[in-house]
């Protein structure tokens, strides 16, 4: 048991790696879209924003291969535990519960990121895509030269969702999570389960799973103020509305290639139309800190949601990877979405989200409508979501073209207009 608890710890240092969610699967989502600016300083991720990229392009191996490092280790950890289970004491059945249940959470999340990545989208705009071809699905380890195939994308996310749940009730079987952020746990289970039904567009499913997620986490209401929003990043463990998150401390982490020097010297910013998009009085622009080099055609940033302010050092920030916000948000948008949706339920639950504009303090500040309501929740989502990788997703399950801005003018490679 020792060691499968071992091995569970080096499935989440794949996980944690810089190459997958470290910094390349997440920002993979942010990049590539309209909320992302590049000044053109640096070569980091530069084919990948100018859509110049390749199929040997380095950052798309990285994350395929940590990716597969995790899901395929996590198959380990399950396979082992199951091997174990009946000849051990109770109490090491309850730790075997608990480790097999970290591992599902970990292949399920693997496997979402690995198909949001590498295939189309599940449902666009109501239509399904479930044909299309998804990923290699690792539902037990795979040997060294197996010949091997692609699942379709329905498939894969059968697959995910099921091991999401099958972690649920690994947890249950335990007595519970270990109630640590840098852990999963039943209340970040609950969100990725309320985000794979968002994609899916099952509505009831996507609302349901973040309104469970949000009481698991006990969370019905966001932080508001400049300092108080501001100090969620103060360092790894400030940020009181995350779920679950990396473990990257000021001890341990990834330096050069943290995410926090990718938006910062490595010349990574909000948009001018991400910028464009905050009221004067949104506590969330109390992030957007420039160097003192920086100008408007050549901005520097200063992390933002990596800044980590304690030590002033972005390379220490973290991940946060499952968030409330995002639950009310899934929570507005399937209300607006599905057949049993409300109108009212999507205003208050995206209020609780929109209040961090202090100009905005009621629904009555709201759009009215479903069109209205539903096209200010897309910018809401990108004013909140900024930085956790999401957006390149909406973008598709919108089918929406991405409106991106460029200050300068290059030769090499060519600038997106």
């Amino acid at each position: 048991v020792d060691n499968i608890s071992t091995a569970l710890n080096g499935t989440y240092y794949d996980l944690f790696y810089y190459y997958f969610a470290g910094n390349y699967a997440i920002n993979i989502g942010d990049i590539p879209t309209d909320i992302s600016y590049w000044n053109g300083k640096t070569g980091h991720f530069d084919g990948i924003y100018t859509y110049t990229y390749t199929d040997t392009d380095t950052y798309l191996k990285a994350i395929w291969e940590y990716g597969y490092k995790t899901a395929d280790n996590a198959a380990r950890v399950i396979e082992a535990s199951k091997a174990l289970y009946e000849n051990v004491a109770a109490e090491e059945k309850s730790e075997l519960d608990r480790c097999m249940a970290e591992a599902y959470a970990l292949r399920g999340y693997a496997q979402l990121m690995l198909v949001n990545v590498y295939a189309h989208q599940v449902k666009v705009n109501g239509t399904d895509h479930s044909s299309a071809p998804g990923i290699v699905l690792i539902d037990k380890p795979i040997e060294a030269l197996s010949q091997v195939s692609r699942s379709t994308v329905g498939q894969s996310y059968e697959a995910i969702v099921s091991d999401f749940n099958l972690a649920i009730m690994h947890f249950d079987a335990a007595g519970g999570d270990r109630q640590s952020l840098v852990f999963f746990n039943k209340a970040a289970v609950y969100g990725l389960l309320a985000r794979t039904h968002l994609y899916l567009e099952d509505w009831d499913k996507a609302m349901q799973y973040a309104q469970i997620a949000l009481d698991e986490k006990g969370i019905a209401e966001l932080t508001y103020g400049t300092a108080k929003y501001k100090a969620l990043y103060n360092n790894e463990a400030s940020n009181t509305e995350s779920m679950f998150a990396l473990a990257i401390t000021q001890t341990d982490n990834w330096s050069a290639n943290s995410c926090g020097t990718l938006w910062s010297s490595y010349n990574y910013s909000p948009s001018p139309k991400l910028q464009a998009l905050y009221g004067k009085n949104d506590c969330r622009t109390s992030i957007f800190e420039w160097d003192a080099k920086s100008s408007p055609t050549v901005p520097i940033f200063k992390a933002g949601k990596f800044s980590h302010y304690d030590s002033g050092n972005p390379a220490y920030g973290t991940n946060y990877i499952v968030n409330a916000p995002e639950m009310f948000l899934i929570i507005a948008e399937a209300n607006l979405k599905g057949s049993n949706g409300s109108l009212t339920k999507a205003q208050n639950a995206l209020l609780t989200v929109a209040k961090r504009n202090a100009d905005i303090t009621s629904v009555s500040d709201l759009p009215a409508t479903s069109d209205g309501l539903m096209k200010f929740l897309k910018d809401e989502r990108a004013r909140e979501l900024f930085q956790e990788g999401l957006r390149l997703y909406d973008l598709r399950r919108w089918d929406e073209n991405a409106e991106v801005y460029a200050c300068l003018l290059y030769t090499s490679p060519s600038p997106r207009d």
